[in-house]
């Protein structure tokens, strides 16, 4: 097991040598004010039976999940996903059903997962090219507020019930503003990675590591500080590296690597919100300010263009033949440019109890106002939406909930750029693998709306009101179900009936014309 924690501060963040002290078997920390990463690497023989028993049958599995909180990307932990769990998964055998992986989810997620098989749950993401490798074969997604329940599995499977740091440790999670859960049968080994923003308490980070905690054999820790690059595609970091149990101090670097993910001014942000009243066709707004819209800092010889990524749970869906249209006044009415791909749950007729797939992705490239555009207000992108029929409810109402969409520039890298090798990259997300492997992302952060009243929207999930049948509970709602099914039935009958009836109305009067017509015929023959 190798453990690596990095703290990454922003350029102006406070720092004092006294905050971090290294001792031959310890690294002490007082107070310091950065974000924090969290990776802890397992060996296939280091996992529970019910875990190798299912890794052993995929050939990667990549699990990301990010908390409904707004919470700040440093440098160079820039990259994001929509709120919710994505899951990722590519099988050994694509010819046999992985029985195995649905329940391992729900048992370490939540049992409310829409989850059977991957076969018959998961959605297929669209191939642009066999280039684009980090596409995986299967995809999935769920809301899921928050992790409790892996945090239980981890303390029951992983830990020892003696080992209280272990489960403290697990307990952390619980703060994580993202998690990464990676596979891949190459290397054989589970990789678990969590991000917090700051640290729980927000008074900065106080923490002891030390040297063979947690079964560790090896933790390396870094406290690195974003600096100026030189070249645009690159990234550059400077600060202190330590070994526990090997340095005796902390060593001074800094290095530079390039960088697919890169950040943009924190006042580059964006808001969601869905245009009242919603009903059945509701469309989503996102504005931006114009002082987003800014070109990105990528290399001069780049191509730019403003993409959006939604990630639509079952109920909701868009309609690709709507979105795919050239007709430049629908499109400019929306202020969108194309849409690129879509994938997923897309019929347009399915009722959602119908539906056995978790929902639909799509990727928007956005349009951007003129050169010559002076106004000031938000830019404001809409994207027309459909709900699916729900399931009646006592109250005549049902509520959908939504993640915003991430919002980023997608740049084009000089030929020649090597993306491989950067410590920090983040891929697979699920919209990156949409792109060549030496294009640049340049993420807009997503900010709940300020004009809202204070504690109204703290989370980056909408909520949509959908009207549904009503039907009360009980009894009396199961009499009610059954009057409106027997009444159903037989005004289809009714009417069918009723379209025989005329039917051979029309026959039989047709038939009597034309022996009316022989019959008359005949006589002027004779």
């Amino acid at each position: 097991m190798r453990r690596r924690i990095t703290f990454a501060q922003g350029p102006d963040s406070p720092f004092d040598q006294d905050q971090v002290q290294l001792t031959s078997d310890a690294l002490k920390l007082r107070g310091l004010d950065s974000a924090r990463e969290e990776r802890v690497t397992f060996g296939f023989n280091e996992l529970p039976s019910e875990l190798w028993n299912v890794l052993k049958h995929a050939h990667e599995l990549h699990i990301r999940w990010a908390t409904e909180r707004p919470f700040e990307a440093v440098v160079p932990f820039s990259s994001r996903v929509s709120p919710g769990l994505h899951v990722f998964f590519t099988p050994v055998d694509s010819q046999r059903l992985t029985e195995g992986l649905c329940p391992l989810l729900k048992k370490a997620f939540s049992e409310e997962l829409k989850c059977t098989l991957p076969e018959i749950s998961f959605t297929t993401p669209p191939l642009i090219s066999q280039r684009f490798a980090s596409v995986a074969s299967y995809q999935f997604y769920s809301l899921l507020p928050s992790i409790s329940e892996l945090v239980t599995y981890i303390q029951q499977k992983l830990c020892p019930s003696s080992d209280a740091e272990c489960q403290n440790h697990a307990s952390s999670l619980l703060s994580a503003d993202y998690l990464d859960i990676d596979y891949d049968r190459i290397s054989h080994a589970l990789t678990v990675s969590a991000y917090w923003a700051k640290s729980p308490e927000g008074n900065g980070w106080i923490a002891d590591v030390r040297k063979g905690e947690l079964g560790m054999e090896k933790i390396e820790v870094g406290l690195l500080s974003s600096q100026p690059a030189t070249e645009p595609e690159e990234l550059s970091v400077a600060g202190l590296l330590a070994v526990i149990g090997e340095d005796d101090h902390p060593h001074g670097t800094m290095f530079s690597f390039p960088s697919r993910h890169h950040p943009l001014p924190e006042a580059a942000d964006y808001t969601v919100s869905f245009l009242a009243p919603t009903g059945l066709h509701p469309t989503m707004k996102i504005s931006i300010p114009r002082s987003s819209l800014s070109a990105p800092p990528a290399p001069a010889d780049a191509t730019c263009a403003l993409h959006s990524y939604l990630t639509l749970p079952s109920p909701i869906f868009a309609d690709k033949y709507q979105l795919s249209t050239t007709d430049r006044l629908f499109l400019e009415s929306h202020n969108l440019a194309a849409l690129r791909t879509i994938s997923g749950e897309t019929d347009l007729e399915a009722p959602d109890w119908v539906t056995s797939r978790w929902g639909s992705n799509l990727l928007l490239e956005l349009a951007t106002p003129a050169e010559t555009d002076s106004a000031k207000e938000d830019w404001e992108v809409t994207i027309p939406l459909h709900l699916r029929y729900l399931k009646p409810s006592p109250s005549g109402n049902r509520t959908v909930s939504v993640p915003w969409p991430i919002v980023f520039w997608a740049c084009t890298a000089e030929e020649g750029t090597k993306m491989g090798v950067n410590p920090f990259d983040r891929v697979n997300l699920g919209w990156d693998g949409l792109f060549g492997p030496k294009t640049m992302f340049y993420q807009l952060s997503p900010s709940p709306s300020k004009d809202k009243t204070p504690g109204v929207q703290s989370r980056l999930v909408e909520q949509v009101d959908v009207p549904v049948l009503e039907i009360k509970e009980g009894l009396e709602g199961i009499i009610q179900a059954r009057t409106i099914e027997i009444g159903t039935i037989i005004i289809v009958a009714l009417g069918f009936l009723w379209a025989l009836w005329k039917l051979l109305s029309v026959t039989r009067s047709s038939g009597n014309q034309k022996k009316d017509e022989t019959v008359k015929s005949g006589k002027k023959d004779k």
